[in-house]
């Protein structure tokens, strides 16, 4: 691999793994006692899968952005992809400010929703440049489907 397309796989990792921490400020402090002492529905799963669940989203998008920064930014499709992508990342610590900073699982429902139609926005012109790109956030829409779902539950059973 050259140099450059390690640099900017390396860049597209980073950006992903630094929302990952960014929300991770405003969960950690908040999921032992606040979202512990929280009504949830019965499908919700153990605490113990979301750090890996995350971790490997934060790993697929990081690939994803890597393969679209690879094309370069001379293509005039990848700079409105990417700025999708960087808006959707902010939107993604959002939630986290939002559902676990402010305890609200209302204001976590308001960002899921805004947050899910910027993946499928991402999606969409990621694929129209590379399908891989694309392919590879399949996961993570799955993934916030369910827990935008699961969000839903929350604050139906937390009024």
């Amino acid at each position: 691999m050259r140099r450059a397309d390690l640099i900017k796989l390396a860049a597209s990792l980073g950006a992903c793994y630094l929302a990952a921490f960014l929300g991770s400020i405003f969960t950690m402090p908040n999921v032992p006692v606040w979202y512990a002492s929280l009504a949830r529905p019965f499908f919700a799963p153990p605490g113990w899968v979301f750090a890996p669940v995350w971790t490997a989203l934060y790993t697929l998008m990081g690939l994803s952005a890597y393969l679209i920064l690879r094309e370069g930014m001379n293509d005039p499709k990848v700079k409105p992809a990417l700025s999708v992508f960087v808006l959707q990342l902010v939107v993604n610590v959002s939630w986290s400010a939002a559902f676990f900073g402010l305890r609200s699982p209302l204001a976590g429902l308001a960002v899921i929703v805004l947050l899910w139609a910027l993946i499928a926005l991402t999606i969409q012109k990621f694929w129209a440049i590379s399908r891989t790109a694309g392919a590879l956030l399949l996961p993570y829409l799955i993934w916030v489907s369910f827990a935008a779902i699961l969000n839903f539950g929350i604050w139906r059973l937390n009024p």
